[in-house]
């Protein structure tokens, strides 16, 4: 029978570049044996200068692929119908995936055997080889992008007074025993390729966004980022306890900064997709992939029980001080809502994770909406200076008809104030802000929908 190329034999008539990716594709796969001085139909034509070939073959492939292939290549001269062929076999490697130094470990540089052609490698299908061969987790495994910076991380441990040098590099794990990075290092490199998607949405259900913002770049940058822009949208409610002025923020402060820091230290970086966070009138959600840590539940959560996905990430945050050396971060937001009528809500599913955190000024929100609501129909009674229940009042200041108007009907929205004081949008709106910078209104909701009610009520 003509022998034919397979999975495990390949041919070349000379030496060309495509040997390299034929060698890395059998290191990646069963192995295999690829010969040079055959034609593609099994002919055989030799090679003039074996001792040549071999040579240019070991500068080759010692060159450029990464790691070190050669402890698994064999290159020796065989005969064939009385012509010297040079013959390359290849063991399965056990530092996979071995990949083209110039290409990277990337999809253009990994190839694998199928049948007689040596293809790419998908994303996906690296990051499963590196986790196979390994045995590692994660963070721990080889980084499929080894070009990083970590501008990010050098200032934040300039900002601690810790120092930033090969060694610690080494000792916070960034590097792996084979000198390379690891994907650790790539998350809070600057080319970490993770983001956490922000929605702010009007109302309480996905169906008008506000606006949304992707996050991208080292997990420290991400960090402080995303808490400034949820930070930017934890109003303050404030009321008064006698001659006391006492100010409420609708999320704790903690609590977001707990969950946030759960989101990124916890979730499984295995998952390609952003973690996300939903910002409603009512409630902040926090989605991060990966679900429980396998063998722990949720009630030994609550239980103060903890097991960390990714220990040598949490051991950096804790290094920074931006976590505790314990997982004590969900039972300190239970204890943050203890005095709420509404509580958190934690929820796990399979490769998913949610915490809830409710508003805990959502009541007298949402009482504010009703009432304007039930006096939105009036809008198109009034003029200027005069409704259907109050004489006309030319004298009054624009501040003084609207906190009249207020004070008649509840409340007031910002077209209900463009329609009583007949001006454009941004005059009512600075009207309304200096009532509400006098302590007199408290301001809810966005845009055009923000609804303004008297603090005395």
């Amino acid at each position: 029978m003509k022998p034919i190329e397979n999975i495990d034999i390949e041919w070349k008539e000379i030496f060309v570049d495509d040997v390299k990716k034929e060698v890395i594709a059998f290191a990646n796969g069963a192995g295999g044996t690829l010969y040079i001085g055959i034609r593609n139909d099994g002919t055989i034509k030799g090679v003039e200068d074996p001792d040549a070939v071999m040579l240019r073959a070991l500068s080759a492939l010692s060159d450029a692929i990464m790691p070190d292939i050669m402890p698994f290549v064999k290159i020796r001269t065989v005969e064939r119908e009385g012509k010297p062929v040079v013959e390359i076999a290849v063991q399965t490697g056990t530092r996979r995936p071995y990949y083209l130094k110039s290409k990277g470990l990337r999809s253009s540089g990994v190839y694998v055997r199928q049948g007689s052609a040596s293809i790419p490698v998908s994303d996906e299908g690296i990051r499963q080889m590196i986790l196979e061969s390994s045995g590692k987790s994660y963070e721990e495994s080889r980084s499929m992008e080894q070009n990083l910076t970590f501008s990010a991380l050098e200032v934040e441990m300039a900002k601690k007074s810790i120092e930033f040098g090969q060694p610690q590099i080494r000792n916070l794990h960034l590097i792996g025993e084979d000198g390379l990075y690891t994907n650790l290092a790539r998350l809070l490199s600057d080319q970490c390729d993770h983001s956490i998607k922000v929605a702010i949405f009007q109302g309480r259900e996905k169906e008008v966004f506000h606006s949304r913002k992707e996050f991208s770049g080292s997990l420290l940058k991400q960090l402080y980022s995303v808490y400034e822009l949820i930070d930017l949208s934890n109003k303050t409610k404030a009321t008064f306890s006698g001659l006391d002025r006492i100010d409420q923020r609708d999320y704790p402060e903690d609590a977001i900064r707990e969950a946030l820091l759960n989101c990124i230290v916890h979730r499984d970086y295995g998952f390609s997709a952003s973690t996300l966070i939903n910002i409603y009138e009512d409630r902040l959600e926090f989605v991060s992939l990966g679900g429980l840590v396998q063998g722990l539940s949720l009630d030994a959560i609550f239980m103060g029980a903890s097991q960390s996905r990714n220990p040598n990430l949490a051991a950096v945050f804790y290094r920074l001080g931006l976590i505790e050396s314990y997982g004590t971060g969900i039972s300190k937001i239970m204890r943050l809502y203890q005095a709420e009528a509404k509580q958190p809500k934690i929820e796990t599913a399979e490769g998913a994770f949610r915490v809830t955190l409710p508003n805990c000024n959502e009541n007298e929100f949402l009482y504010a909406k009703e009432v304007s609501r039930k006096t939105g129909a009036a809008v198109h009674e009034l003029s200027y200076g005069l409704t259907k229940t109050s004489a006309p009042t030319p004298f009054l200041t624009e501040e003084e008809r609207l906190l009249r108007y207020v004070r008649e009907h509840g409340a007031i929205t910002r077209k209900e104030a463009e329609a009583l004081l007949q001006v454009k949008t941004t005059k009512a709106y600075h009207a309304l802000r200096k009532l509400c910078e006098a302590g007199v209104l408290r301001e809810y909701g966005n845009g055009r929908s923000r609804i303004y009610i008297g603090r005395s009520d």
